[in-house]
């Protein structure tokens, strides 16, 4: 019997495949709010990010949500971001 094949997923900030539970996801919901998922469960378009704030950074600087959701995400957009990850993470 072969073991289960667990998702992967690649991190816009970094480009590296990793297991997809060790992944951040970040959502863009139907009603176009874009927010942080721990949970991995909410409905709508995710994007995948590493538990590391430089890939954060990285995905800012090349617009790599705005190519995800297929919008512009304004720059607010990454500063609440940038705020739920430093409470998530105390």
């Amino acid at each position: 019997m072969q073991a289960k094949k667990k998702p992967s997923r690649q991190c816009i900030g970094c480009r590296e495949s990793r297991e997809k539970k060790d992944l951040i996801r970040i959502v863009k919901t139907p009603e176009g709010d874009i927010v942080l998922d721990r949970t991995g469960k909410r409905n709508g378009r995710g994007a995948y990010l590493c538990d590391r704030t430089e890939c954060l950074a990285r995905a800012r600087r090349s617009n790599a949500l705005s190519r995800s959701f297929r919008i512009q995400v304004p720059e607010e957009v990454y500063e609440e971001l940038e705020r739920q990850w430093e409470n998530d993470s105390k």
